[in-house]
């Protein structure tokens, strides 16, 4: 039985897991060897999604030959970690939310968020030490970002 995209939880594991086991080339051979593994609907565009979200890059191996890989230095930090514990304060206005973080947590919770990227409205963010501006994506209100990230963070 073919594992739906719609899973995503799974293919984000199994998509990091692959490029960190396996040198591909390109994404038509990540594509290919999803499909492969049974999951249906998968296109460039979604492999290059993945990719980005996930921080991946292209470098060259032993062989000097292009790879996509995933730097331990970029992988991004899970919920797991309790990274809303560095979280001090959240606030916004009708511009921007600014995220207040114990001193030197705002560069990792600020990556993280760009992880999710717009499909949760934030457009992007710029850390300080130990403060995060965040603007969200065109037609989406503050307060709507507000809420995404309070969840996000899993902040009351």
């Amino acid at each position: 039985m073919l594992k739906k995209v719609t899973k995503a939880k799974n293919i984000r594991k199994e998509f990091k897991s692959l490029l960190q086991s396996e040198n591909f080339s390109s994404q038509n051979e990540i594509v290919d060897h999803l499909t492969a593994m049974g999951y249906e609907n998968i296109n460039q565009s979604k492999v290059s999604r993945l990719l980005t979200k996930h921080g991946a890059i292209r470098r060259r191996n032993a062989s000097g030959v292009f790879i996509y890989s995933m730097p331990a230095e970029l992988n991004v930090p899970g919920m797991k970690s309790k990274v809303n514990s560095l979280i001090e304060q959240i606030d916004f206005n009708e511009l921007m939310i600014v995220i207040s973080t114990s001193p030197g947590a705002a560069p990792l919770v600020a990556r993280m968020l760009d992880s999710f990227g717009k499909t949760e409205g934030i457009m992007g963010t710029i850390a300080g030490d130990d403060t995060i501006f965040i603007t969200p994506c065109k037609g989406i209100t503050t307060q709507v970002l507000f809420n995404n990230i309070n969840r996000i963070l899993d902040v009351e």
